[in-house]
């Protein structure tokens, strides 16, 4: 049997999954751990979209290679329907091409793109107790001491590293990174003094800004946050700088039309409850629902921009 042809028996069989929705499931896999990002996002859209495809969503999680291992069991699926993965950003347009990257697959090169889920903004943050009232004091700094001001990030070619790497370049500034195994160490250290400033997106930080314990100076994301409207993007002082984080599902390769079809309608459907909207902002995420062919845009932009950085200092892959 052609993967096409068990597609689209799958479909066939899921337009009376109604009656028997407590028999049926689909996969959501996530290549995060419990209690991230990646994982939030994955058990929120699972909870919505599972009803309207009249099945169970289950959400497993695969950790290991930043969703590289996740991406690969999607991959290797039947493109029936029944698995997708929460794709975000980095492991679609960074990780893969990284110098000396050993994957199981390209995931942004072998999944196929069904719609986008939520954005997540890149706050630029430094410690509230701190010296600096704004993005310019930090620059100004740096050029004053050449690569003693130093930016965290959630560890070597993570995308709070390669956004602080654009940074020194679209400014030409000179500025050391310290890399964490993780976000929340880097925050801790932030909020310490130890390091100077981080940019990271929103979910990371939305709780330490609110608390007054960190100062977000600037949104990565060109179009702001709507969770912080009076904090100005980034390119209103660099022209052209856009970090802009996002969380989509991708499938298998050879996903019926029908099938992807219905997958992007019953998303689109899920994206308009209000409840979801809230929790999503509540957790520091910009509910956003894009169908496959855009998602398969920002994607090819993002893989687009974050080559050119990879290559320009030479990132190898830990």
């Amino acid at each position: 049997m052609s993967r096409r042809l068990a597609s689209v028996i799958f479909l066939a069989a899921a337009l009376a999954w109604p009656a028997a929705a407590q028999e049926r499931s689909v996969r959501v896999v996530s290549g995060a751990a419990a209690g991230g990002s990646s994982d939030f996002v994955s058990r929120l859209v699972a909870e919505a979209v599972g009803p309207l495809l009249g099945a169970r969503a289950v959400v497993e999680n695969r950790t290991g290679v930043n969703g590289a291992i996740a991406a690969a069991e999607v991959a290797r699926s039947a493109p029936d329907g029944t698995t997708v993965f929460t794709c975000p950003m980095s492991t679609m347009a960074i990780t893969p091409q990284l110098v000396g990257a050993n994957l199981p697959v390209d995931p942004g090169a072998e999944l196929a793109p069904i719609a986008t889920v939520a954005l997540s903004s890149y706050g630029f943050v430094v410690a509230a107790n701190g010296p600096y009232r704004g993005v310019p004091d930090v620059l100004e700094a740096a050029r004053r001491r050449p690569g003693q001001v130093t930016f965290a990030s959630a560890g070597v070619g993570s995308a709070q590293h390669l956004s602080g790497e654009l940074l020194k370049q679209r400014t030409g500034v000179q500025m050391a990174h310290v890399p964490y195994r993780g976000a929340s160490p880097a925050v801790v250290d932030i909020l310490g003094g130890r390091t100077d400033f981080m940019m990271t997106n929103m979910a990371d930080i939305t709780r330490q800004v609110q608390d007054g314990a960190l100062r977000l100076l600037a949104i990565g994301d060109d179009g702001g946050s709507p969770l912080f409207p009076e904090v100005p993007p980034l390119s209103r002082l660099i022209p052209g700088f856009n970090v802009v984080g996002w969380f989509g599902l991708c499938g298998p390769k050879g996903m019926a039309p029908e099938v992807l079809r219905r997958w992007e309608d019953a998303v689109r459907q899920a994206m308009a409850d209000p409840v979801l909207v809230r929790r999503m902002a509540e957790g520091g995420l910009t509910p956003r629902f894009e169908d496959a062919k855009t998602l398969a845009g920002r994607l090819e932009a993002d893989r687009r921009q974050w080559r050119e950085v990879i290559r320009s200092v030479n990132l190898r892959a830990e």
